[in-house]
């Protein structure tokens, strides 16, 4: 069996897909883990081409809180990892907005003097 390689696609309702290459023409043994734990629900789809699969992982309502939650996407026979997936919400997020916005703030108030400056010497 070749190498599985796993391809995110997206995020939607709830519902974290991927797309897995290389893997056999039945569907591959596959285990997604938050924090230790196997998370239920996880389903693999036909991908339409031999080898190719879609996976589904149902994000848990109790991951979705403050912070960065992280899911390990593994091989199920042998255990190594084939990728994983991040959930990033509340104030840890806000607070990183919040300081982007202050640089912003302020690279746009230098260059606001730098310009006015500019025109009182050039007229």
């Amino acid at each position: 069996m070749s190498e599985m390689t796993l391809t995110p696609k997206r995020l939607f309702e709830g519902v974290w897909e991927a797309i897995i290459d290389g893997g056999p023409t039945v569907p591959p043994e596959v285990k997604v883990t938050h924090l230790d734990k196997i998370v239920d629900g996880v389903s693999l789809a036909d991908g339409g081409k031999k080898g190719r699969w879609i996976l589904r992982v149902p994000v848990p309502v109790t991951a979705i809180c403050d912070g960065v939650q992280t899911f390990l996407v593994e091989d199920g026979k042998t255990g190594g990892k084939l990728g994983s997936f991040t959930v990033i919400a509340g104030e840890a997020l806000g607070d990183d907005i919040r300081a982007e916005m202050d640089l912003l703030r302020a690279e746009l108030d230098m260059l606001k003097r730098a310009f006015r400056r500019h025109c009182l010497e050039t007229m």
